[in-house]
């Protein structure tokens, strides 16, 4: 399945953001919150904003697999899901608002194309059966 290829890269970019956090947290001395520390700020919030999105993509890529969408169509959504989570990730480290909002759009519309395939892929008859 295509979709085990961006749930591994996804998993991947969520480690190296908790790790991030997890650095700052030790070099910072910071158990709870922010400590008050922009570094630490930023860290926590690509790594929640990656907690945000990149799940619910995976679940929407992976039954549009599932549904039968083509492998290219799956490709295309994991590739601009990815490159997004890591625009933002880029942006926000160093405070590039336009790559920030490059990386959000990229992210945006590969959700919008995964519910949009999904949409058009779905046993229709399945789900309204009765049986």
């Amino acid at each position: 399945m295509v979709c085990a290829l961006y749930a591994v890269l996804g998993a991947l970019l969520l480690i190296k953001f908790s790790f991030d956090v997890v650095r700052l947290r030790m070099l910072y001395r910071v158990s709870y919150g922010d400590g008050g520390f922009s570094e630490l700020q930023t860290a926590i919030r690509v790594h929640g904003n990656a907690v945000e999105y990149i799940p619910v993509a995976l679940i929407l890529m992976l039954f549009m697999e599932m549904n039968g969408a083509e492998t290219w169509m799956v490709h295309v959504c994991g590739l601009l899901l990815i490159a997004g989570r890591l625009m933002h990730y880029y942006g926000f480290h160093h405070r590039l608002i336009r790559w920030r909002r490059s990386g959000m759009s990229a992210t945006w519309s590969s959700l919008v194309l995964m519910v949009l395939a999904n949409l058009w892929y779905m046993p229709w008859e399945l789900v309204f059966s009765l049986h």
